[in-house]
């Protein structure tokens, strides 16, 4: 497996794109936006495009999903059903936050927490992570040790609970009683920022080592 991170916007929010190389079977990680950069990056490799998956439903994430589901004709997968709310405000959010014109609409597949999503021959166990959103969902690659891990965490950081729905709290139990099990070798990338490891942010992020 092999990923590629492409921020997008001017919120400069990670959009992964992710490949199996075994099969040349590729998937594309909360595009957010800027769908003529995103398909070039596409069109550099490859692949065949045959799913999007969302980790959760705030605008930044799924700005590009709806029209690059139409124009690839592929699902769209995730987040879990509790992010409806935030898919269906999209058109006010994405005016509120000077975006472009952003269409609501239902993902293919709603997941929970459990379920399997793959790529080509790459498997992702999908995990519940409520707390920045109540549907936020992390896709985590127990094989090859990696995850997505979407606004639960960061280098140093951790999601922003307070937006309508969030939970601080919740959140904190998201991230120490689902995520940080995997162990520390688990690489992830955020939403936004740079990469970094489950074990080093369970012994030097404040958030966590401070509660």
């Amino acid at each position: 497996m092999k990923y590629k991170i492409i921020p997008v916007t001017h919120y400069e929010q990670n959009c992964s794109l992710v490949i199996c190389e075994e099969t040349n079977k590729a998937a594309l990680i909360d595009p957010g936006g800027d769908i003529e950069k995103l398909s070039f990056q596409i069109s550099q490799e490859n692949i065949d495009v045959e799913k999007i998956l969302l980790t959760h439903g705030h605008f930044d994430h799924v700005g590009a999903a709806l029209e690059i589901s139409q124009k690839l004709n592929v699902p769209i997968i995730g987040p879990a059903q509790e992010d409806k709310f935030w898919l269906d405000r999209l058109p006010d959010d994405a005016r509120m936050f000077g975006f472009a014109k952003i269409d609501a609409f239902t993902p293919t597949l709603w997941l929970i927490d459990g379920d399997s999503v793959t790529v080509g021959n790459i498997t992702f166990t999908v995990v519940h992570c409520p707390g920045h959103t109540p549907g936020h969902v992390v896709f985590i690659d127990e094989q090859n040790r990696v995850a997505f891990v979407g606004d639960v965490l960061f280098k140093d950081s951790i999601g922003r609970t307070d937006f309508p729905l969030g939970d601080y709290e919740t959140l904190m139990q998201s991230i120490k009683q689902k995520l940080l099990i995997f162990g520390d070798d688990i690489t992830f990338v955020p939403g936004h920022g740079p990469i970094s490891t489950f074990g080093r942010e369970r012994l030097q992020n404040p958030y966590i080592v401070n509660k």
